[in-house]
Order: C-alpha cells, then structure tokens, then sequence
C-alpha cells in the first residue's frame, strides 16, 4: 500500500482523501441523528368505553407537540385484562392495567392514572344493607374476570359459602336488565367517583324520586387492605350519588385500587424517568382543559408498594436523577482518547498526501554537517569506517523519506554534501597512511 499510493498524483490521493473524509463524516452524522430521534414506545390500553384510549391518546398527542424525545405508540386492545396480557406477553412496551388484574410481575409503577372504587350496590328500597344481608343472595359481578380478584378478596374475609351468597359473571351492558328481572340482588362495580361513571351507576336502576341505590359498606376493608395486596381502604364521601337527602347519608368505607401507567421493569431507566417527567407535565398542562387527566398523580413510592415503582421514575419523583457529569462521564473520559484517535488519523492522512515539513530534512543536512569536524578529528582507520556507515544510514533515510516532488531539492543537496564527505574521508585516510608510514621509517 505504501508503494501503491506513491504513484498517484497528489490530486488524486486529495479525492480520495476527501471522499473517505465524507464518508466518515457522513456515517456520523447519520448516527448522531439516529441518537437523537425520538423513541417510539408502545402502550396497551383498553375499556369498556374507551376512555383508557382517549387518555392515553392526549397524554400521546402533548408529547409530540411539546417535541418531547418520546412518543407513545397507541395499541387499543380490547379491556383492561386485555392490556395487562398484552403487556405480559411483550407485545407492548407499556400499558394502562389496574392493579389486581393480569400477570404484572414484570410491570414497574409510572404514574397513576386513576383510582377504581369497589362499590356493591343494590338497587334503590333494598333491605340489603349490609354484607351480612347479602345471605342466600346472588351479586352480580361486572366485568366478569375483571372483578375476580375483588371477589376473591372479599371471600378470604367473609364467609359467604357458609352464607350462600352465589357470584355471577355479567357485563356492563347486561348489568341494568340483571338488576330489572332480579337475577341478582346487587352488583359489584369497580369505577372512578367521576360524573361520568356516578351517572352509569345510577343508570342501572329504575328512575324515580328515591331511585338512588344502596351504597352497601365492606366494613372489613382496613384488614383485607392490611394483606399487603393491591386494595386499600377508602371512604366514599357522604352525598356522592347526590340526591336529596344525600345519598349516601355518611361515608361508606370500602376498597379502592389504583389504575397504573406501567413499564417493563428491563426498560432503560433514563427512557422512564423522562416519561414520568413528560406525562406529570401533560397532566398540568392539560388539566384545566382536559379533565380526563386529573385523576394521574404521583405512583406509590414505598419499597413494598404492591406495584413497585421503576427505577427511573422513581429517580425523577426524588429528585435524584443522575447529573450531567453522573450521565456523561463516560463520554467524557473517552473524548481524549477518541481525539487522540483522530488525531493519529489525520497525521496518516497528511502522510498519505505526501505533504511533509522541512524539520526532517534540515535535521538531516545538520546531521550531515556534524560529520566533517568528526572527520578531521578522527584517529584512526576504525573511526572513518564508523562516520562512513553513519554517512551511508543518513543518506539511505533521507532518501526513503524524500519520495515526492518537494523532496527533490533536498534529495539532491544530501547527496551532494554525501559526495564532499566521502571526499574528506578519502583525505582524511590518506594522511593517517601517511603519519603511519612516517613513523614506520623513524623507527627502523
């Protein structure tokens, strides 16, 4: 290779120096905006009504146009146990779940998006009261499998085999016409205290002046949230489903589980902690417009949390997100090195252009100079060999450096002051024959 570029023009080594360079160029251009472009994670959603997708479609829509270096990639899946299975599954990079719902073993807390009320309801004149009422009665569960895991809690507290008290899957578009032909006595309901979903209820009952229904209180929920599971205790306020006089009359203690915005627990932490940062700041930015997103708040931050929260969002709720110097260390531990690299680069790149400094061959000339008082001082035979291969080493690198056109001149004047050398050393040779010849003669 060496050989080979000597016989280009110097015109050509240019071109070829300048298309490399584009090319290197252009290879990290490419990948600075590969870096940079925004990542694209998905999020499983779903309800019965859609309003998981409508969420999660604003919070989407105010990270684009706030031109964050996320975005969120809507994946509609059916229902809330839908999502959570999606999300198992690894289909989806995020999801909306509830908490009792699904295989979550791989979720990590973002944000809340919601809290769910476990309400037991019966309809409006009903002398079912209590759970202890509930006695050889059948309680519809809306949304089926989606409510198993409320029921499942209820039954570790009651004893509702001894009691009879029979279960039955219904959907919510089933749940009215439940309650009208008396199938079931009451309903369980899992729902936000939104207007939306406080209408639904009342919905499913008959309309009339007294038709609000029963608020049917779980007085057991502080030991059945004592479990450590994903319920906790909660009061429905006094006048939720409004009416007059307020209904209900106090507060009804009950259970509540929390709607989570989730990440796989593998997912990069920097990548989360920025997410918690945007969806809180689209939660203020919106909220006053979009009162969809109120109810997303801050994910319970405890080491025991039933659903810990990732790594990255918690760094970002505590903030103790990592500094520049914690993030950029590396890069910047390695940018001498990689300087240092380039550097090395562009000096081979110099070489190849044969483009070459006067230094050398004036280091060579000096060398060349220094051998003459050598010369005339030397002693003996031994000595004028040793300057002569010292000439001949000399002259043998200026010659394998000098191998452009700039060199030509210089090529020439070491030759030269070679030639007048040798002549010295010639001289030089010959007067130490002479002195030895003399001598010779004295002493015979």
């Amino acid at each position: 290779m060496h050989r080979f570029h000597k016989t280009l023009p110097v015109w050509v080594r240019a071109v070829l120096l300048a298309g490399l360079l584009g090319l290197v160029g252009g290879a990290g251009l490419i990948a600075y905006r590969f870096y940079e472009r925004p990542r694209t994670l998905t999020v499983a959603v779903g309800s019965f009504d859609g309003e998981a997708r409508r969420e999660a479609t604003l919070i989407a829509g105010h990270l684009a146009t706030s031109n964050a270096p996320i975005r969120l990639k809507i994946e509609n899946v059916g229902s809330v146990l839908d999502a959570a299975k999606a999300f198992a599954s690894g289909k989806a990079d995020l999801a909306v779940v509830r908490a009792d719902v699904g295989d979550l073993s791989q979720a990590r807390a973002v944000a809340v998006m919601a809290q769910g009320v476990v309400m037991i309801v019966a309809p409006p004149g009903s002398n079912i009261t209590s759970i202890a009422k509930l006695r050889d009665h059948t309680v519809g569960v809306v949304g089926g499998e989606i409510n198993h895991g409320v029921v499942e809690a209820l039954k570790k507290e009651y004893d509702f085999t001894q009691a009879h008290v029979t279960f039955k899957d219904i959907s919510p578009f089933e749940a009215r016409q439940a309650v009208q032909t008396k199938q079931v006595a009451a309903l369980i309901v899992v729902t936000p205290l939104t207007d939306k979903y406080l209408s639904l209820i009342k919905g499913l009952f008959r309309e009339g002046a007294n038709a609000s229904p029963v608020l049917i209180p779980i007085d057991s929920a502080g030991a059945i949230a004592d479990a450590k599971g994903p319920y906790e205790s909660f009061d429905i306020p006094k006048g939720t489903l409004r009416g007059a006089p307020a209904v209900p009359e106090d507060d009804v203690t009950t259970l509540r589980v929390q709607y989570l915005l989730v990440a796989n627990r593998h997912l990069n932490q920097q990548l989360v902690g920025e997410l918690a940062k945007r969806v809180m700041s689209a939660r203020r930015d919106l909220a006053s417009e979009q009162p969809l997103v109120t109810g997303i708040a801050t994910p319970t931050l405890d080491a025991d949390a039933y659903i810990a929260v990732h790594p990255g969002a918690a760094a970002y709720y505590n903030g103790t997100e990592e500094s520049f110097m914690d993030r950029w260390s590396n890069a910047i531990y390695l940018t001498p090195m990689a300087l240092g690299a380039l550097a090395s680069i562009f000096a081979a790149a110099w070489r190849f252009l044969g483009i070459r400094g006067k230094a050398p061959a004036q280091g060579t000339l000096e060398l060349l100079f220094a051998l003459r008082e050598r010369i005339r001082d030397a002693a003996d035979e031994a000595a004028l060999r040793k300057i002569e291969d010292e000439i001949e080493a000399t002259l043998r690198a200026q010659l394998a450096n000098s191998d452009d056109e700039q060199g030509g001149s210089e090529r020439l004047a070491a030759i030269g002051l070679a030639q007048r050398l040798d002549n010295l050393v010639h001289h030089k040779r010959v007067e130490l024959t002479s002195v030895i010849a003399s001598g010779a003669k004295q002493s015979s």
